[in-house]
């Protein structure tokens, strides 16, 4: 992570983005650039927008205002294109549990209309650290195997953009960390990342840049380390800590509250 990286490359621009369910206002007026090349973390509790924010993205859900880009083209002009040049990882995988590791990636290779060779297929396998399971059914693999398929899957076709939905919950230490070093290499290929999550030690570790929103508005944007430097001294999060460091943990429970959400 170059903490001086400037960030002039946007491959997804947000612009403006507000969201209503009925007289619900879920996002507001929320704007922000992921670039090429970045990990970027969208934090924050449960019910602050960030799963809405997330959808609109997608194109599963029309926005009342805003704009969306990836990779300069306008998601509401051409969804279809738009769509093309991202690849989306989901929180909850619905590949087909009797398909093997090599049926589903050789499946989804032609939906994307991606040439699967055998030697691509074993450097697909290679790089996730399957190919000894590839005659695998999918409901044999562990869930940290399951979501390392669900990322190959989701970057098959080189996306500019790919979209991860709290891409490790639920999964050991060493899965994370493997889930994690395959994250620093699709960021290292020049590919955009963003990300939901909970974990805080997971956006400290991964992300270049982190917004956190809440009650649908982003409060502020930074890289981890930046933000706990800037709110080392900001009594509500000295109040939060716990053990006298101050963590990015301690920087999102001051900034966010200490209530349960949801």
């Amino acid at each position: 992570m170059d903490k001086n990286k400037i960030y002039d490359d946007p491959v997804l621009q947000v612009q403006g983005l507000n969201i209503h369910y009925g007289k619900f206002h879920a996002v507001r007026d929320v704007s922000f650039n992921v670039n090429a090349g970045e990990i970027y973390g969208l934090l924050g509790p449960n019910g602050a927008g960030k799963t809405t924010t997330l959808n609109a993205i997608e194109g599963l859900l029309k926005p009342q205002t805003g704009t969306i880009k990836i990779n300069g083209i306008n998601l509401k002009e051409n969804l279809l294109l738009a769509q093309a040049n991202m690849g989306v990882q989901l929180q909850h995988n619905s590949f087909q549990p009797e398909l093997t590791i090599e049926e589903i990636i050789r499946l989804y290779a032609g939906i994307y209309g991606v040439e699967m060779t055998k030697e691509k297929l074993i450097n697909v396998l290679q790089n996730i650290g399957l190919l000894a399971h590839f005659n695998k059914r999918f409901d044999q693999l562990s869930g940290g195997q399951q979501q390392r398929i669900s990322l190959a899957i989701a970057t098959l076709h080189d996306p500019k953009l790919v979209l991860l939905d709290e891409p490790t919950t639920g999964l050991d230490p060493q899965s994370r960390r493997v889930l994690w070093e395959y994250l620093d290499g699709i960021r290292d290929k020049g590919f955009a990342v963003l990300l939901t999550t909970h974990s805080m030690e997971e956006a400290e570790s991964v992300c270049d840049r982190i917004s956190i929103i809440d009650h649908g508005k982003i409060i502020v944007t930074d890289s981890p380390d930046n933000l706990i430097e800037l709110n080392r001294n900001n009594p509500e999060v000295i109040k939060a800590s716990r053990k006298g460091k101050i963590t990015l943990e301690d920087v999102f429970i001051g900034l966010t509250g200490n209530g349960i959400r949801g």
